[in-house]
């Protein structure tokens, strides 16, 4: 899993400029080699830097459309009419949630507003963490037997991973079942419009084309696919400020370990996933810490939120590596949260790795810690782990 140093021509930057929510104006440039993507986000500015070595090649893949605000989900069923197109004649507009999201929906905007356009919803909550195939089944057929036309998932990782599979299953054209698209690249055809709002800034599966499955009692699939890609992500931080703290610090050091190991990924890792993979680190390093320990700190919330976002879409072209590889059966024998088992993995594969590459972990040091020295990465991240 060693990492292995890319050459990095210094490049001269344009100076795209986006901000985000509706009517935000949008302006692009590229100067040489070189780009810069700005972004404003409750008022804080950020700049992104990236360079492409020459004769370089790769592809990028993320979701179509991308709402940050807070209060974004109020606005669910306006976009979902205005912005993909989704008729509300005929057939159900399906949420695949959790439980927990089922004593408060009435709290829950989205549901207003869908309701306001005139959607009919169908809300399907008995999503587990670490889903087994059986919900992905009963979700499908739920959808099927309700017409669905658009699939919301609302919630964490589990909750968004088996929406992805629910939007491609239950389309009506679809002639594959869940053990036909286990892999890379197995499904073919077609999915219905797809939707993910996270309430919990960790899996960034709002933006990757992967859901994980639970096989068998101990056993992991994967199901990876671009047709899994969202056509739209609401990042809300509202629905973060009622995350304990426990939670909150597992979700964001799995974000962490998300750009880490795409920043280091011997595979795919590019100028662009390398770009966002330091603004996430910023993001989260510069915030996690104020999220735990001032909840309703809305500025925080959804600072960790994009966080999660962008190491979302850097590990989801420049894949995760031996922390993952390791997290996984802890978690499937032992029956522990997944950003947990990543961050007791974290600091031990860091040693073993940073002997091939140190270059590459000294360069994340500081975005994460400010005032640490170069060799530190590990222990300081343990330190934030525990």
């Amino acid at each position: 899993a060693a990492a292995e140093a890319r050459a990095r021509p210094s490049a001269r930057e344009g100076t795209p400029r986006a901000t985000t929510g509706p009517g935000a104006r949008r302006e692009r440039s590229c100067a040489g080699r070189g780009s810069t993507l700005a972004c404003c986000v409750h008022g804080a500015k950020m700049t992104l830097h990236g360079s492409v070595r020459s004769g370089a090649s790769f592809m990028f893949q993320t979701t179509k459309s991308i709402f940050c605000e807070v209060g974004a989900v109020k606005h669910t069923g306006r976009l979902l009419l205005e912005e993909m197109g989704v008729s509300a004649k005929g057939g159900s507009v399906v949420v695949v949630s959790d439980k927990g999201i089922t004593d408060r929906r009435l709290e829950i905007p989205c549901f207003d507003d869908l309701a306001k356009h005139g959607y009919d919803v169908v809300l399907y909550d008995e999503v587990k963490a670490d889903p087994p195939e059986s919900v992905v089944h009963e979700a499908v057929e739920l959808a099927r037997s309700v017409d669905a036309k658009c699939i919301i998932g609302f919630g964490g990782g589990s909750s968004m991973d088996v929406a992805k599979l629910v939007a491609f299953l239950a389309h009506p054209s679809a002639k594959q079942g869940l053990s036909d698209i286990y892999g890379v690249g197995q499904a073919a055809g077609s999915r219905l419009p797809l939707v993910q709002i996270p309430t919990t800034a960790g899996t960034g599966s709002e933006v990757t084309p992967i859901s994980i499955v639970t096989t068998g009692e101990n056993e992991k699939k994967g199901v990876v696919s671009p047709l899994l890609l969202p056509d739209l992500a609401l990042l809300d931080g509202e629905l973060t400020v009622s995350l304990p703290a426990d939670v909150t610090a597992a979700t964001g050091v799995d974000a962490m370990v998300h750009a880490i190991e795409a920043y280091t990924s011997r595979k795919k890792k590019n100028a662009l996933s390398d770009m966002f993979a330091r603004e996430a680190l910023r993001l989260l390093g510069s915030n996690i810490r104020t999220a735990c320990t001032e909840p309703t700190d809305l500025g925080a919330r959804s600072n960790m939120l994009l966080g999660s976002l962008y190491a979302g879409m850097a590990f989801a072209n420049a894949p995760v590596a031996a922390v993952h590889a390791l997290a996984y059966p802890i978690g499937s024998h032992f029956k522990v949260p997944h950003g947990l088992s990543n961050a007791l993995m974290l600091p031990h594969v860091l040693r073993f790795n940073s002997s091939a590459v140190p270059e590459l972990y000294d360069e994340i040091l500081p975005i994460i810690f400010p005032d640490a020295s170069p060799g530190q990465l590990a222990e300081r991240l343990a330190d934030l782990a525990k």
